[in-house]
């Protein structure tokens, strides 16, 4: 789809009549956008229907799902964190359904729709982690990062980025998985020290890997298939695994509650459980996480979660809304805050 394109879909959105429109899907897509954009054109030519697309990350969806549950303008939420999507099913805000594909989906998967009572599904999975610069940590000769611990010593001041948990997915899965490691008190502690060193707070979650990649920053904390993309298109970064261990995300889809067009949705959600749908992304080198389908190709580049110390992350106590709004209540007040 052409941005000229995109751009006029967004604003349509806004019509109510866009909305209802026969023959048409507003879909809320939270990968990134040059995900985004193949899947619609895949979809329009497999279906016929028109998709009116806007690319926002997981928390901005969450939030504009809650704003907008009295009228919804949304279809489908596509894509995102998990975390969110089980607590936009806590609150009621999506519709539940059971797909034919459900039958060809990786267990992860099937349970993080077990867990929502059928109101979300998951679409791919990633581990969490960071990458870093090469060229600039050569020429500044300073060790290599191995661990979630080396990103609050001081020799990495005002060099790394990572995004503000209230609208990452990504930034608020590092935030749950970081006190599943340490306990609570211990890493609040350790973001503490690291936001010393902490350059920028961005609203995406995939900006970190971007910055990283170009040198902008040394050091950027994203999913590690975020960082994957920009070493498949040649930047001089490194990804790492903490050697603590790390969490990981199982990206989801939600059907909206009261969405206007119920019938297009539900075509969404099957075509994008497909073989067919769920290999866009590594066709078209925009993604390197593990699909959900157990018959959809894995790209080979995609970081092999058996060689990833994963921890065991609770989605079901991280994806609550109570536990979403302490941990994010306590972020605000204890680490944005902070001076520099």
């Amino acid at each position: 789809m052409k941005f000229r394109a995109w751009l006029g879909a967004a604003v349509l959105l806004a019509s109510p009549l866009a909305a209802s429109a026969q023959g048409e899907l507003v879909l809320y897509c939270t990968v990134q956008e040059e995900w985004c954009r193949p899947m619609v054109a895949a979809f329009e030519k497999a279906t016929g229907i028109k998709v009116l697309m806007t690319r926002k990350s997981s928390g901005e969806f969450y939030a504009q799902l809650k704003a907008e549950a009295a009228n919804p303008k949304g279809d489908v939420w596509w894509g995102g964190t998990g975390d969110p999507h089980l607590q936009a099913a806590e609150e009621g805000l999506t519709e539940p359904y059971k797909s034919p594909k459900m039958a060809e989906l990786q267990d992860w998967a099937v349970k993080q729709w077990e867990a929502s009572k059928g109101r979300t599904v998951g679409i791919y999975a990633g581990a969490l982690g960071y990458s870093f610069n090469t060229t600039e940590l050569a020429k500044r000769k300073l060790p290599e990062p191995k661990c979630w611990a080396d990103l609050a010593k001081p020799e990495f001041k005002d060099d790394i980025q990572v995004a503000n948990p209230n609208s990452s997915g990504t930034s608020y899965t590092m935030l749950a998985t970081l006190v599943q490691i340490m306990g609570e008190q211990k890493a609040f502690d350790f973001m503490k020290a690291m936001h010393k060193n902490v350059n920028q707070y961005t609203k995406s979650g995939a900006a970190p890997a971007r910055a990283a990649a170009t040198g902008e920053s040394l050091i950027g904390i994203t999913f590690q298939h975020d960082a994957v993309t920009q070493a498949v298109g040649g930047a001089p970064v490194k990804i790492v695994s903490p050697c603590e261990g790390t969490g990981y995300e199982i990206g989801s889809m939600s059907i909206v509650k009261g969405a206007k067009n119920m019938d297009n949705a539900k075509k969404w959600y099957d075509w994008a459980l497909s073989v067919e749908a769920q290999a866009v992304g590594s066709g078209a080198k925009v993604s390197y996480q593990v699909p959900s389908n157990k018959a959809a190709p894995v790209p080979a580049q995609a970081p092999k979660l058996t060689e990833v110390k994963l921890i065991n992350y609770d989605f079901v106590k991280y994806g609550s809304s109570a536990e979403r709004k302490r941990l994010l209540t306590k972020w605000d007040e204890e680490i944005s805050k902070l001076p520099k």
